[in-house]
């Protein structure tokens, strides 16, 4: 097995996003900052206290069960408030002898490669985005959902499992780079496989540079943060 990870925080940021690794996991998370809190308690710090939790945890438990868990002991530790919390996105990959287990919540998925192309997407985000009061959706029925100060976000993740047997490898990353297939269409996931992780970044800062001003690719910010796992199980 070859575990290899990239990260690159956008342009003038500190970087948000977080990648874990565990002896049995991978865990990459996208940091969102709340408007209304201090500096020290950004997406970031949010993100790498969770990733940590999540790690500290990991057990064979359900995925969703040890997110729930995860959020309830950062909020009862921290004070935190729902709705007036940073939060973070969450996938999961985590994997035994027999099994890989897969987890994401909102907008960081995963994609495992075998004889066919698996994607685990969480779309509720994206699907509410026409709506110009989109937070009023957070974390509610009908809504979308992200891991903030609410344990029931973490019963609200998408999961899925594969046979070991069948999959060569899997990835999971923030929507910093999966843009780079979704949105710009410099990729297809398959290229994800085997491309060098650090090309993969840099060509997607490429293209957004290349689009200043967002009129190829409407977008509220020109870069974002990225991070990147790659997990190659027939290594």
């Amino acid at each position: 097995m070859k575990i290899e990870t990239a990260e690159q925080a956008a342009p003038g940021r500190t970087n948000e996003d977080r990648i874990r690794i565990t002896p049995n996991a991978v865990i990459v998370l996208d940091g969102v900052t709340s408007r209304t809190r201090p500096p020290d308690r950004n997406g970031g710090w949010y993100a790498g206290k969770l990733a940590d939790e999540l790690a500290r945890l990991m057990n064979d438990d359900p995925l969703t069960d040890l997110l729930a868990q995860a959020i309830k002991n950062l909020t009862e530790e921290h004070g935190l408030v729902p709705g007036d919390s940073p939060a973070s996105t969450a996938s999961i990959v985590r994997w035994n002898d027999e099994t890989i287990d897969a987890l994401v919540l909102c907008d960081t998925p995963v994609v495992a490669f075998g004889q066919s192309t698996h994607v685990l997407e969480d779309t509720r985000l994206e699907d509410l985005r026409p709506d110009p009061d989109i937070l009023r959706w957070k974390n509610r029925p009908g809504g979308y959902w992200v891991a903030e100060a609410d344990p029931v976000a973490g019963h609200q993740a998408r999961t899925t499992s594969w046979r070991r047997n069948e999959i060569t490898s899997v990835i999971a990353l923030t929507d910093g780079v999966s843009c780079g297939v979704s949105t710009y269409g410099l990729f297809a996931w398959e290229e994800l496989k085997q491309l060098p992780l650090g090309e993969v970044l840099e060509r997607i800062r490429e293209a957004e540079r290349g689009d200043s001003e967002h009129e190829r690719w409407p977008r509220y910010k020109t870069h974002d943060d990225q991070a990147i796992a790659r997990i190659s199980f027939s290594a």
